[in-house]
């Protein structure tokens, strides 16, 4: 029942390289796009907002991010980058540990952004049939 729910709600379900595609961007959309801040040009996510909860918020962030990697693993990407991904989720995990420190981090080390690159950079010459075109 949940995965018809997914299904409907336009989340791709498939292997597919073009569905990896569209979930990771989708993810890092959430994590770190969501929104805009009124008056301002920067747009933060629901890495940011959890940030803003004491320890738990910032391991919340973190699994989530580590979502990204795991569809990295589902798409056969090189170890190596793999662990690239895991150290920038990682870091940004503990520099979100420290008060006020990590809340700020959060707008300038975007982990989810830098793996979700990664991840698209991987599927685009690897699977150059799913690339898009964004308007």
């Amino acid at each position: 029942m949940a995965s018809s729910t997914l299904k409907e709600a336009g989340v791709p379900l498939g292997t597919h390289a073009a569905d990896v595609r569209k979930r990771v961007v989708a993810m890092e959309q959430l994590l770190e796009r969501s929104f805009k801040i009124p008056g301002t040009n920067q747009h933060v996510g629901l890495d940011a907002i959890l940030g803003l909860i004491p320890v738990g918020g910032d391991l919340i962030a973190a699994l989530m991010g580590l979502y990204m990697v795991w569809e990295a693993r589902n798409i056969g990407m090189s170890k190596g980058k793999m662990l690239r991904m895991v150290g920038n989720v990682g870091f940004d995990w503990l520099i979100g540990l420290i008060p006020g420190i990590g809340d700020a981090a959060d707008f300038f080390f975007r982990s989810n952004t830098r793996n979700a690159k990664m991840i698209l950079r991987h599927i685009d010459k690897h699977h150059p049939g799913s690339a898009t075109i964004d308007n």
